[in-house]
């Protein structure tokens, strides 16, 4: 038959309703009854032929309007409608009737078709009525037998696809369409033929030869088609060309994602980087991002670039779908060529975005690049956009946006695509080159206010490392110090102020200038923490309400100081803190020990006090001081972090330089969001060849003793040329303190790098530098002492004081 092809697969997707036919003359009665006539109605052909059709009607349907349409003279060519009829069992049926007039030698008789609406609406009895309405819908449909092979197709698909349905009847989806990704489509044809589970806008893109240089997206909806019986009779589908709400959502969707994306960090390269990341492969076949140099120095740009404004660029980011980047002609960091009249010059000059829509387009510029032109013949580029990077008013560099030829050329959308995102990048871009000229000027800020050079005693070797923060926060107020006090003794320092900036270093810079101060006053550690504490209240009071200089106030408050004072002479260790991290003892056997200290504090806080504690350094012992960002470089919790410094320590090597490599490099520093200062400290106590002392009575007669002590030990150092100086002061300091203080009196002479003169004495009364006048008889005392020594001063101990003076060593002094 027609209808079927070999091994009964049909030819259409539609299967014809079984339908009731009977005969009836002009007067409608009924010569001829069907068998399904007699199923459909229960009567068989003896109960009905010869009686009117109007008496197989229901109760109250109008026979005479049917035996009207049948005998009139003009009838309607096939009549058609919808009559209520009765089954033998009493049920009312509604029929869909159809009546087609017959030539018989009789006369007239009309053949009628009939068909149960309740199981077969009216429209699906016509096969006529269906197929005008799937041919003319405005979307796409297919259908293809159980081999996956078209049997019938709309004109809409014929359209959309540009291939009629004359050329796929008997052919696969593959053979059709081989460049819309026919191997998807067909996969989910085939999961549907075999489950019979519909699917629901599935969605694909591929090129068709109704355009076959434009990528196209489709949805499609698939179901499979089964007959009445059950048997499977094909599979079909409905295409709906979605290329423009594609698009735009791609487009919505990489603006989306270029804001979470580009940006995430303060850094110039690594912003350009997402940049091209974000752009390759969605927008881009590769990707270029060039800066102007003064932006690379975080400098700011000048006005408009000049056309000769390439060799001003250098190259900080690219990427390619390529492997290697391998059609990309300019390495990272060097200036990249652009002719003239190259749309790169052109879009910088101009200040505006250039597209070069297609192949047709104007690539004649290309002869002034050789390198470009040879790329271009092996990778060529169908399409480009040069899209200046623009922020606040001024262009910071070019990013470069190019399509292959197995690409659709960019649109007037993609361009305005381009240039939403490529501002938020400019924007981030300048935001990250502020930064880092703020950073930079930060950082040379913060190295100013460091120890350029450590003034450190012959008594202690030190090692030190400062290792700025490197993460977005910025550079923060660590610092670390070595300062030499009065009888050989040193003081070592660390401290962090709160937070990250400008205002951070600021806060630094004014602490560690105050414990410079307080340590010349010889104040001991928990008392020089009370006045540091003391003036962070004060400076935080009065800066209050001033945005100007606020934020240094405020970044002093809450800073953390650990304050050490060694005393060579006693080999003991006096340490306060405030709110830092307790130092490490690294012994010379190599066992790691952490004090236990109080806490005291963070400075700023008030009302809680500070407390020193005191303890024996052994000899060839190593304290190692640091704030706490060692340990939150080690990227664990505290507990794990100090186990690892411990771990650290007690494998580092002896020379302290070394040691100081081995605790950095033990505790990962890499990236880092704090600073990190680290100061080893191993101090040695003075010999007995270095020191002398006597015990002297409250007796003027020892004046000149104490003077012949001096002498004789300063001839036994070999520094007899210095021994008239000594001797002054010797006699006006064991005078003062006999005629103004009281016993216990002590006179000791330090030899180190400098000499020292102390004398202790039983009171705290404090000596007082006065000018005399000419007509008094003493007072003279301090004032010659002040110009005999380089420096002098007073500190006090728990039984009294201390009145030193020091000297600087001949330079051919046996100083140790």
């Amino acid at each position: 038959m027609p209808g079927l092809k070999g091994g009964g697969e049909p030819a259409a997707p539609f299967d014809l309703p079984r339908t009731a036919t009977a005969v009836c003359d002009d007067s409608g009665v009924l010569t001829g009854w069907s068998e399904a006539a007699a199923r459909l109605l229960g009567l068989r052909a003896r109960d009905v032929l010869g009686r009117p059709v109007a008496e197989l009607l229901a109760e109250g349907e109008n026979g005479g309007a049917l035996r009207t349409a049948l005998n009139a003279r003009h009838p309607v060519p096939e009549p058609t409608g919808v009559l209520r009829a009765r089954h033998r069992d009493g049920r009312t049926l509604v029929l869909g009737v159809q009546a087609t007039a017959l030539t018989a030698d009789g006369g007239r008789h009309w053949h009628l078709s009939a068909v149960d609406m309740a199981r077969n609406p009216w429209w699906s009895t016509s096969h006529s009525v269906v197929e005008r309405f799937l041919r003319n819908a405005p979307f796409g449909i297919g259908v293809l037998g159980p081999g996956l092979r078209y049997v019938w197709t709309n004109a809409a698909l014929d359209a959309m696809s540009g291939v009629d349905c004359t050329r796929r009847l008997g052919r696969t989806m593959a053979e059709v369409l081989p460049d819309l990704d026919p191997g998807v489509l067909q996969g989910r044809l085939r999961e549907v033929l075999r489950t019979g589970e519909p699917v629901g806008e599935f969605e694909y893109r591929g090129y068709v030869p109704a355009d076959p240089h434009r990528e196209h997206a489709f949805s499609t909806s698939c179901l499979r088609l089964d007959d009445t019986e059950g048997r499977v009779l094909g599979v079909c589908y409905t295409a709906v060309d979605i290329t423009e709400r594609w698009r735009t959502r791609q487009r919505v969707d990489l603006l989306m994602e270029s804001g979470s994306r580009i940006g995430t960090t303060l850094d110039l390269q690594r912003t350009a980087e997402e940049l091209t990341e974000v752009a390759v492969p969605r927008m881009a076949d590769f990707a270029v991002v060039d800066l102007l140099e003064p932006v690379l120095r975080s400098e700011e740009p000048a006005g408009t670039p000049g056309p000769d404004s390439g060799g001003k660029l250098r190259r900080i980011a690219h990427l390619s779908v390529r492997p290697g980047n391998a059609d990309i002609v300019t390495e990272l960091g060097t200036a990249p060529y652009y002719p003239v009249d190259s749309p790169m010059s052109r879009a910088m000059h101009e200040g505006r975005t250039l597209r070069v829509p297609g192949p047709d387009s104007d690539f004649s510029w290309l002869g002034h690049d050789p390198q470009r032109s040879a790329v271009q013949l092996t990778y060529p580029v169908r399409s480009l956009l040069a899209v200046p990077l623009r922020a606040r008013g001024k262009v910071l560099g070019l990013a470069t946006f190019c399509r292959s030829d197995r690409r659709d050329p960019f649109e007037p959308d993609d361009l305005s695509m381009a240039e939403d995102f490529v501002s938020r990048a400019a924007v981030c871009l300048d935001n990250a080159r502020r930064y880092t000229r703020e950073h930079r000027t930060a950082l040379a800020l913060q190295r100013s206010l460091l120890p350029q050079i450590l003034s450190v005693p012959p008594s202690v070797e030190i090692a030190h490392r400062y290792v700025p923060a490197t993460a977005h926060e910025g550079v923060g107020g660590d610092w670390f110090d070595v300062i030499r006090l009065s009888g050989a003794r040193v003081a070592l320092v660390v401290g962090d102020v709160v937070g990250h900036g400008i205002h951070a270093v600021a806060a630094m810079g004014r602490l560690r200038t105050a414990v410079h101060s307080l340590a010349d006053m010889d104040l001991p550690p928990d008392e020089l923490l009370a006045h540091l504490d003391d003036l962070v209240l004060r400076v935080a009071d009065e800066q209050s309400g001033e945005p100007e200089v606020e934020g240094a106030a405020t970044a002093a408050v809450g800073a953390r100081c650990l304050y050490v004072v060694h005393d060579p002479a006693t080999r003991l260790c006096t340490v306060a803190r405030a709110g830092h991290v307790p130092p490490a003892l690294l012994s010379p056997e190599g066992t790691v020990t952490f004090p236990e200290l109080p806490a005291g504090p963070p400075l700023g806080v008030g009302a809680l006090p500070f407390e020193a504690v005191e303890f024996a350094l052994p000899e060839g012992a190593t304290l190692v001081l640091y704030t706490d960002g060692l340990l939150r470089a080690a990227d664990t919790d505290l507990d794990e972090a100090t186990a690892r410094l411990r771990t650290a320590l007690a494998g580092a090597r002896t020379d302290l330089q070394d040691a100081a490599d081995d605790v950095l490099a033990g505790m990962g520093i890499q990236a880092r969001t704090d600073d990190v200062a680290l100061l080893l400290a191993r101090p040695h106590g003075l010999s007995e060849e270095q020191m002398a002392t006597w015990e002297l009575r409250a007796d003027p007669a020892e004046v000149a003793r104490a003077r012949a002590l001096a002498a004789e030990v300063l001839e036994q150092w070999g520094l007899q040329e210095m021994a008239f100086t000594t001797e002054l002061i010797v006699s006006e300091l064991v005078t003062n303190a006999i005629r103004y203080a009281g016993e216990p009196i002590r006179l000791r002479l330090i030899r180190q790098s400098v000499l020292t003169c102390e004398v202790t004495d039983g009171t705290s009364t404090s000596p007082r530098l006065r000018h005399a006048r000419t007509t008094d008889e003493g007072g003279r005392g301090l004032f010659m002492i002040a110009q005999l020594a380089r420096r002098w001063g007073t500190r006090y101990s728990a039984g009294g004081k201390i009145i030193w003076a020091e000297q600087v060593l001949p330079d051919n002094g046996p100083g140790l």
